[in-house]
């Protein structure tokens, strides 16, 4: 099976992409890198047994003809490009908002246009505001004023879902939502405001935890591990077809708490700190204040529930992020021989998957290993 993954070199893409090239499928990543990065796929792209079923195209999915290519190319699709990150939203409200929304129109059409299953990826952030706990599908959402850029993010993929469910039952596309709760693990990055490598990083150098706000907001952390067995899973049960999916974790910690719990596992002598939201965000930033899933749908169709524990996802980040000797993508990139073929860059395979070439893709010829 050949599987397309949008966003295929950033952090649940890159470990998804693992999880299928091990199933001993084809995997097609197409990336513009903007959060995404080279490293992520350095493993797989440096080991023979993996390498030759990987292929590459650095490119937007804003771009509908290597889009197009691909997704015709491919059986089915996991549309995970998207804005990542509070941070990252709150400094590109206009790009995070043309991403989510056209880039997910894009794909739906060309699935639609090749028949090809789709899974699209949104977020925990749909439910807005709730204080009650759990979360479930079928759940209101609710949101703030559009003076908080914040909710836009929510509300984009809140468009998303609409747009990918009307084209089921407009156009009988095989679609399936997930919306993920909180996902870490190896090789998540803190630059965009995710919390646990953001603390893990400050009580390895022992400086402050910065916990933004009180402290006492709660959340439900999922390891990558378990989000990618879940997708896996989704696209493999006919019955989660036009469903709308929780995938989240199994242990609630208000931020401070989660503060603590890092720096005792770190050994660090750094102490959390409270910083108000106004010394950070700027005035139109607005927090929600818990997030806890209901995965019992998720159980119901696929026989599967997240099992990784909140200890276990932390000594997994704690771990990769003690370990620093891992090469760079300047390095890598460093290693290319890099020309360009019809504006995508290319890579030499000594160190890097192919990247297809338009005029390849078209033809249905692969790439030589």
């Amino acid at each position: 099976m050949r599987v397309l993954i949008t966003g295929g070199a950033g952090f649940i893409g890159s470990h998804l992409a693992e999880a299928y090239l091990n199933r001993g499928e084809e995997v097609f990543i197409i990336d513009d890198l903007s959060t995404g990065s080279l490293d992520n796929l350095l493993h797989l792209q440096q080991d023979p047994e993996t390498a030759q079923r990987l292929f590459i195209t650095i490119d937007t999915v804003l771009n509908a003809e290597p889009l197009s290519e691909l997704i015709g190319t491919c059986d089915v699709v996991v549309h995970l490009a998207a804005a990542v990150g509070v941070q990252y939203v709150l400094d590109n409200p206009l790009s995070s908002i043309l991403t989510n929304v056209q880039g997910t129109e894009k794909v739906l059409e060309l699935c639609a246009k090749f028949r090809k299953k789709v899974l699209i990826a949104s977020t925990s952030e749909v439910y807005g505001k709730h204080a009650h706990a759990p979360l479930i599908e079928s759940d209101d959402c609710v949101y703030g004023p559009s003076t908080k850029s914040r909710w836009s993010y929510a509300a984009s993929k809140l468009i998303d879902e609409f747009t990918a469910l009307a084209y089921h039952m407009s156009r009988n596309l095989p679609v399936c939502i997930v919306r993920f709760f909180n996902t870490v693990g190896p090789r998540q990055t803190g630059r965009y405001g995710m919390v646990i490598p953001r603390f893990v990083e400050q009580a390895l150098h022992d400086r402050p935890i910065t916990v933004y706000g009180t402290g006492q907001q709660t959340r439900t952390f999922t390891h990558v591990r378990d989000s990618c067995e879940a997708v896996m899973r989704l696209l493999d049960t006919p019955e989660a077809v036009g469903e709308v999916v929780n995938v989240g974790g199994i242990e609630e910690i208000s931020i401070l708490e989660l503060a603590h719990r890092i720096r005792t596992k770190v050994g660090s002598r750094a102490e959390p700190e409270l910083v108000p939201y106004d010394q950070v965000f700027p005035p139109y930033f607005e927090d929600m204040q818990r997030r806890v899933p209901s995965t019992a749908k998720l159980k119901v169709l696929t026989g599967f529930s997240p099992i990784i524990d909140l200890d276990q996802v932390l000594d997994d980040v704690i771990a990769h992020h003690r370990n620093a000797s891992q090469p760079t993508e300047r390095q890598l990139l460093a290693g290319l021989h890099a020309h360009d073929i019809d504006g995508i860059p290319f890579a030499g395979q000594a160190l890097m998957a192919p990247v297809r070439s338009r005029s390849s893709l078209m033809s249905g010829e692969l790439p030589l290993p």
